[in-house]
């Protein structure tokens, strides 16, 4: 079993890590809340709405970093976040998403670049744009510093520390 009788509560403003080593279930876990794979046994409730596969209306609620990261490396910067604040029907004009991301994010020096031409440290502030673009209420990072050099370590968790101060924030590290 990936994960056996499993119960918590996260509120509001909360930041939440799961630690531990690799295959302790912390993605399984992570999928299982953002409604990518259904939990065989019991339920899940984010904002009061049920968590499944399939489950559109909670993928409105959620910011989903996922551990491996899926960008399109040929597309450029803003492009690619004009993609994805396409999907997200939020009533702001994309230009001004994906400004205020890119400002947010610190992807302004980069954001005419083409994504597969980004360090890795940069590919993963996109990512974590694109978890944030459609501002959810909800951000989960599923091991968010993977392969990071230490200055980008403190990068990027200092972006979801500011996060943080308005979102419920979940990530997930194998690193204390």
């Amino acid at each position: 079993k990936a994960l056996d009788n499993v119960s918590f509560e996260v509120k509001t403003g909360e930041l939440v890590a799961f630690l531990g080593p690799n295959g302790a279930g912390k993605s399984t876990m992570m999928k299982i809340i953002t409604g990518f794979i259904p939990a065989s046994f019991g339920s899940v409730l984010v904002n009061g709405i049920e968590s499944s596969a399939g489950n559109i209306e909670i993928r409105k609620h959620i910011g989903y970093l996922p551990e491996n990261n899926p960008l399109y490396p040929e597309m450029y910067v803003r492009e690619y976040l004009g993609f994805v604040a396409s999907i997200y029907k939020t009533g702001i004009s994309k230009k001004v998403q994906i400004d205020n991301i890119v400002e947010l994010t610190g992807l302004a020096p980069e954001q005419k670049k083409k994504i597969g031409s980004l360090s890795k440290g940069y590919r993963q502030r996109v990512g974590l744009a694109q978890a944030l673009i459609h501002n959810p209420d909800i951000l989960i990072l599923d091991e968010a510093t993977t392969g990071l050099d230490p200055n980008q370590i403190v990068e990027i968790r200092n972006l979801i520390r500011d996060a943080g101060k308005q979102k419920t924030v979940m990530l997930s590290t194998h690193i204390m």
